[in-house]
């Protein structure tokens, strides 16, 4: 099911989201939800607060396959690559961030299996984005200071 996505300033987007303790039927349901969301809306990524939903939960497909992620934590970061970047919940704009070039993620897939993810490029760039959703934290806050969002 297509869900609407929260845009600013909603508050559910500046809330750090809750772990999810349990993945049951309705966690799975919401990442379908999400995935069919993300692609109905052309974006790379979604988190679960941008559906109002505060947990931690994440979908990412960069173009190499759908990624689903629960609880997920940057482990390592490399490096620095500045981009620009947009965002579903800020449509219409976008801005210059600069976030580490390769990183290692770790979370539950919707069986509960550790995963752990190593990327680099878009995917890299994706995976902190939504991170940082889980975290009540949005790229605008990573735009340096006088920089404009276009």
């Amino acid at each position: 099911m297509i869900r609407e996505i929260l845009v600013v300033p909603h508050p559910v987007l500046r809330k750090k989201a809750r772990p999810v303790e349990k993945i049951t039927k309705k966690t799975r349901r919401i990442l379908e939800d999400m995935a069919e969301t993300m692609y109905a809306s052309n974006g790379v990524g979604l988190a679960a607060p941008q559906i109002g939903i505060s947990e931690r939960l994440i979908t990412v497909d960069t173009g190499d396959g759908l990624l689903f992620l629960i609880n997920p934590e940057l482990v390592t970061t490399a490096g620095q690559e500045r981009d620009v970047e947009g965002c579903l919940s800020i449509p219409g704009q976008s801005g210059y961030v600069t976030r580490a070039a390769r990183v290692v993620v770790e979370g539950l897939d919707p069986e509960g299996r550790r995963k752990k993810i190593e990327a680099e490029g878009l995917l890299s760039r994706a995976l902190q984005h939504e991170i940082d959703h889980l975290d009540g934290i949005l790229y605008t806050d990573h735009l340096q200071d006088g920089e404009e969002v276009k």
